[in-house]
């Protein structure tokens, strides 16, 4: 059967057009290294990395987390290690005020100083982080943990402010996985009041004061210093629970960065395209395009000739 020319010239410009079309795909991967920049492209793939782009925004959520957590877990270790020093001081104070050798005016020196005591550590207390919250309010950040009464600049009374937080904030670090770096000043499990442990350092420091100033040497021994001993192993038990969620964060931070290098590597294994494939099918296709060019060209060339004669 005779291919008539019309037949002919539309088998030719539809032939050029899907080469000129192959040409130019190619030509976008070997230009953005991609296989594909639309849905389109391949839908079945494309479902893949849009699933895998969701993890990847979950994972840096987590990660953006896991940061600020550390930020908060190290600003709090920072605070009860310097409180550890103070009321071990306090413990010994009360150690050596027990044993009954002490004069009037070294008793009185030593509230002088358990009084320096209380101040730095009621500071300790309200301490903030770099954003201006406090470590101690738990989720009452804004709330200013410790509320104190003086008298001629001596501290005679410390309260846990009504309006702090009664819970502490938990964060998500990984799909069903919430963690908290802080500590409540004050509750079941205080930093500086525990119901539980019998913790009670402000006002164990403010008994073990005024018994210093009136010589009550008996009540140190029996009531202040075992008081205090409570307050020490408070603190010692809350610095380990610290110690445990800032090495939980550090394994996460771990497990998210692998997971997110993972993530990167098969998104770019879904959309990357083979380089030396493209190029070599590019080549072919521009070898293919040019001479279909030439031989059309010249078979139309005929054509024309024919239909001139």
């Amino acid at each position: 059967m005779r291919i008539s020319d019309l037949d002919f010239t539309n088998n030719f410009l539809n032939q050029v057009q899907q080469l000129q079309q192959q040409q130019n795909t190619l030509q976008g991967e070997a230009t953005t290294g991609l296989s594909m920049t639309l849905p389109e492209d391949n839908p079945a793939a494309m479902t893949q990395v849009l699933a895998l782009q969701g993890d990847s925004a979950a994972n840096a959520a987590y990660q953006n987390n896991v940061t600020q957590l550390q930020a908060t877990a190290t600003s709090s270790a920072t605070a009860m290690n310097s409180l550890q020093t103070l009321v071990s001081q306090a413990n010994d104070i009360a150690t050596e005020a027990s044993n009954g050798t002490n004069s009037s005016t070294q008793l009185s020196t030593y509230a002088t100083q358990i009084e320096s005591i209380l101040q730095e550590a009621l500071q300790l207390a309200n301490t903030q982080d770099a954003d201006g919250n406090y470590l101690f309010s738990g989720t009452a950040c804004n709330a200013t943990p410790f509320l104190s009464t003086t008298s001629n600049g001596i501290v005679t009374s410390v309260t846990y402010n009504p309006h702090a937080g009664t819970e502490v904030a938990q964060s998500d670090i990984g799909p069903n996985t919430k963690v908290s770096a802080q500590v409540l000043g004050s509750g079941t499990d205080g930093l500086f009041t525990n119901t539980t442990t019998g913790a009670d350092l402000f006002n164990h420091l403010l008994a073990l004061q005024a018994d210093l100033a009136s010589g009550n040497t008996s009540a140190i021994s029996s009531t202040d210093a075992p008081a205090l001993q409570k307050d020490e192993d408070n603190v010692t038990t809350q610095i380990s629970a610290n110690a445990v969620v800032q090495s939980a964060l550090t394994a996460a931070k771990s497990l998210l960065s692998a997971q997110s290098t993972n993530i990167t590597t098969q998104i770019s294994g879904d959309t990357s395209a083979d380089m030396a494939t493209t190029l070599t099918e590019l080549s072919q296709t521009q070898t293919a395009y040019e001479a279909a060019l030439e031989s059309g060209t010249k078979i139309m060339s005929v054509s024309l000739l024919d239909f001139i004669a």
